[in-house]
Parts: C-alpha cells; structure tokens; sequence
C-alpha cells in the first residue's frame, strides 16, 4: 500500500521487547504513514503509554519529550544486576531485614528535588557513541549528576523481597537508578524487575490501545484511533482568530494581542463557530502574537 499523508497521535500501550523506535514503525507500517516519530524512549524492557505521532502531529512531539511521568515500577531486593534492570547479570547483594516502616521511611527520603546519576547502560552519548556501547566494552565513563524531582513516590505493595511502587516523577529520571537507589538506601541493594509507563502529559494508559489488538484492526478502525494534532497542546489556551488575522498569520506576519503572554492554541474560523480549525501554535511577547510551529498547507 502506498505511503499515506495522515495527521494524529496514537496512544499505544507498548508491549514488552519492542524499542519506542520499533513500535513506532510497527504502527507506522500499519497506518501506511509517511512520516511519524515518537514520543520518548521507553525501554524494551518496559511496557505502557507510548504516544505515537503522524505527520503534522509530529511538529510538537517536542513536548511530549519535556513532560512529567508516571510508572509503577517492581523492584526486586537483595540482589543487583549489572544493568540495573532483568537484562543484566544478576548477583546477590545483602540479607533483606527491612520492614514495611523502613522502607516507608526510605521511599519518603527521594521525594521531592534530587540527584541521580545516569546509567551507563542508557542511550546517553559521549563523543558521538551511547553510553551502553562503551558499558558493552567494559568501559565506564565518569557521567555528572543531574537534578531530577519526584513528586509521589507510593508503596503498592511490600512482600518478603520484592517492592511495587507507583512513581510519579520529572523528565529525564530513570526509575533504574531509582530502584538501585532505594536498595543502596535499605542495605541490601536492589534492582528493577518490571516497569510499566502509566501517565504523561495528561494522557493515561487507561485510554491506550494495546499493539495486538491494533493490528488486529481494519485500517480504517486504526484511522479511528488517531487523536487530532492539537491534543499535545491541550495543556495551553485556546485563541481563536478572525479571518484577517488567520490571512496574516498563514503567511508569516504578527497579530496584536495587548495584555497578553505565552503560547497559545491557534485557530483559524470555520464554515462554523463550532468547526474552527487548528492550524498550530503561536506565541504572544510584548503583545505582539508571532507564528511560532504551524501545520503545512495553510497558504
């Protein structure tokens, strides 16, 4: 089938084994797309909420990379794996003596502004390779601490050696080091056995489509899936234009807009009221409202 020109953002409930790359071609191949991208990695290992771009959608996948996140993460006590996940070599670590007071208190230790150190198995670079080519080669790379915060960090369940936590946390915070982390904390070491990708950006798992039962589909059911662009902006204002603006706005050239500030959801005016169409996103600074990223075709 030939490639099509289609516009929107699939929620995928991504399976475990498939690369955030792999799933997104999976898709992409299914919806016959000419051009999609997503959203942030999530590791083979790990399942959940990968929002999938098409065509014009892509223009603010951006976003969805800066967004807060949520997981429930399973993390196995007295022993530690290379990797610090199940794909690495697993030892044990330290006798599990702690109790669910103890480790209520250490989970209360990471909450809020902390540091963490990247894994060496991660896609980070250094000098143009990724950090786990080097970890492959048995090469460790000093890597600085970056600032990360937790917002929520909750006890699902404790029994014998093994923890299920639900985590909610910033961009850029692996829930690996976390778990290693936690272990360190406890006495007796850690790693993590299972994690699954439940909120961000406002967007839940619960409204997700799992892999299987996509492709399992009639392409015009999976066409069905698709979100409209405009949902990765949801989390900014709305400001409809006249016609006169929208004839500015589409080739390049400011809107007046006194007292006000910030980015904005653009649209252009229908056939009517109720059918305004998205055509991007605008910024307003010193009251002068300039296009910022808007959708192809409009001139």
């Amino acid at each position: 089938m030939a490639k099509r020109k289609i516009d929107g953002v699939l929620l995928l409930d991504k399976p475990f084994g498939y690369s955030s790359n792999g799933a997104l071609q999976k898709c992409r191949w299914l919806l016959s797309a000419e051009k999609g991208g997503h959203t942030g990695v999530l590791d083979p290992f790990a399942t959940g909420l990968l929002p999938l771009c098409f065509g014009e959608a892509t223009k603010f996948a951006q976003r969805m990379l800066d967004a807060d996140k949520a997981y429930r993460a399973t993390i196995k006590l007295g022993e530690v794996s290379t990797t610090l996940d199940g794909e690495g070599e697993i030892r044990k670590s330290g006798e599990v003596t702690c109790d669910e007071v103890q480790v209520r208190l250490v989970l209360g230790r990471f909450l809020g502004v902390i540091t963490q150190v990247p894994p060496m198995y991660s896609a980070l670079k250094f000098e143009g390779k990724a950090l786990y080519e080097y970890a492959r080669q048995g090469v460790e790379i000093e890597r600085a601490a970056r600032q990360i915060e937790i917002y929520a960090l909750d006890l699902i369940e404790f029994a014998e050696d093994v923890l299920v936590v639900d985590v909610r946390c910033s961009k850029g915070t692996y829930i690996r080091v976390l778990a290693d982390d936690i272990g360190k904390a406890l006495g007796c070491g850690a790693y993590l056995t299972g994690l699954r990708r439940t909120r961000t950006a406002g967007f839940s798992i619960d409204d997700a489509i799992n892999l299987a039962d996509f492709e399992a589909m009639e392409l015009s059911a999976r066409d069905a899936c698709l979100l409209p662009p405009d949902v990765l902006l949801q989390d900014l204002p709305r400001m409809d234009l006249t016609d006169a603006e929208y004839a500015r706005m589409r080739y390049g050239m400011t809107v007046d807009r006194q007292s006000l500030e910030g980015e904005y959801r653009l649209y252009a005016p229908g056939e009517t009221k109720d059918n305004a169409r998205f055509i991007g996103l605008g910024e307003v600074a010193e009251g002068v409202l300039r296009p910022k990223r808007l959708l192809s075709g409009l001139c």
